[in-house]
């Protein structure tokens, strides 16, 4: 009787938190329960979803390696990427594909709008920061192109400060230069110049500040 009279006091502490924090330790159970349910859930439908669009993509390449593929079947194969699995790498890879097609092709408004809607996708924490640098960098390049310097420089202005890469400075550099802004144009051509380690990108650079009288 004494051991078990000295058991039952030893859970009496246990049994006097549990039910003074019941409720709350209920509600923890059921959060860990229902986010547990959320988490495989979804990584069933993300392998589903990606399963889903590596068909689809597997008819985009099938119709983008013809010698002449017909845009109305890439633009339908890419709307429905975008529309039914616009978060899968499928997509985005199809989205830069056609972009990069269409600027080849000097379908410059075109080639803007996919690599806008690749940027879209790939913004945030959790986007494609690869896709969304290539697309930001590929659609200022076409801004500059067409004149719009403001917009072009907005697009990468998230890398010019502090760039590892120096054709990001480089194009920073163009974008300011046709702005007349040309102090700031040079720091750039100079941030690009230390970057680069090729002697011809190096002179490239050493032209531009020549040309524009620094």
């Amino acid at each position: 009787m004494k051991n078990e009279y000295e058991n039952n006091m030893r859970f009496l502490p246990v049994l006097k938190f549990f039910d003074k924090y019941k409720k709350l330790i209920i509600s923890l159970f059921i959060i860990i329960i229902i986010a547990t349910a959320y988490f495989v859930i979804s990584n069933q439908v993300k392998k589903q979803n990606n399963e889903n669009a590596s068909v689809i993509y597997s008819l985009w390449l099938k119709e983008i390696s013809l010698e002449n593929p017909d845009p109305e079947n890439l633009d339908s194969i890419l709307n429905q990427l975008i529309t039914e699995y616009k978060n899968t790498g499928y997509t985005q890879l199809a989205l830069l594909n056609k972009a990069s097609l269409d600027a080849r092709n000097n379908n410059v408004e075109l080639a803007l709008i996919n690599f806008k809607t690749l940027i879209e996708l790939t913004d945030g924490f959790n986007g494609n920061k690869i896709f969304n640098k290539i697309a930001r960098v590929s659609a200022s390049r076409l801004l500059l192109s067409n004149g719009n310097y403001e917009e072009a420089l907005s697009l990468i202005e998230l890398y010019s400060s502090g760039s590892t890469n120096g054709y990001i400075h480089e194009l920073t550099g163009d974008i300011l230069a046709k702005q007349n802004k040309i102090e700031l144009a040079v720091a750039q051509y100079e941030l690009a110049s230390e970057k680069y380690n090729d002697e011809t990108s190096q002179s490239i650079i050493s032209m531009k500040i020549a040309n524009i009288g620094m």
